[in-house]
């Protein structure tokens, strides 16, 4: 590895230290049904994100929910202190494909049709109001 890309990365290490977040990999859900869950809380107080995910009836929601009480865990322990009440903010939700899981069904007159298994990656990121706007 070259000097350049040695600091950028010892730099990028260096920030992720700071940032609290939580990453849940190969859900078995599409893609675009866990982005219309991660859109309700983009942006909103941790509390208050706790409570609408408590209260979806998506099934992507119980899954979110988990991960975001994991990221506010992470963030007490980073900063060493409790979350306080509207302390806390969703600065960070963005979902992303995982690998594919094909498959093949019967169909008439001896062809197949593929089966697509979609999965996805969440990635959560929790910050006080002042470092988002930093």
């Amino acid at each position: 590895m070259g000097v350049r890309k040695r600091n950028s990365a010892d730099i990028r290490k260096e920030r992720q230290k700071t940032i609290a977040f939580a990453k849940l990999t190969n859900i078995p859900t599409s893609p675009r049904k866990m982005r219309l869950v991660a859109d309700l809380v983009r942006g909103v107080e941790v509390n208050k994100a706790l409570g609408i995910l408590k209260f979806s009836n998506k099934e992507a929601a119980a899954r979110l929910e988990k991960l975001l009480r994991s990221a506010i865990a992470n963030w007490e322990a980073k900063n060493e202190r409790k979350a306080d009440a509207g302390e806390l903010y969703v600065t960070t939700i963005y979902v992303n494909c995982a690998p594919m899981l094909k498959r093949l069904r019967p169909a008439p007159q001896g062809r197949g049709y593929r089966i697509r298994k979609r999965a996805n990656h969440v990635t959560l990121i929790v910050d006080t109001k002042e470092n988002k706007n930093a």
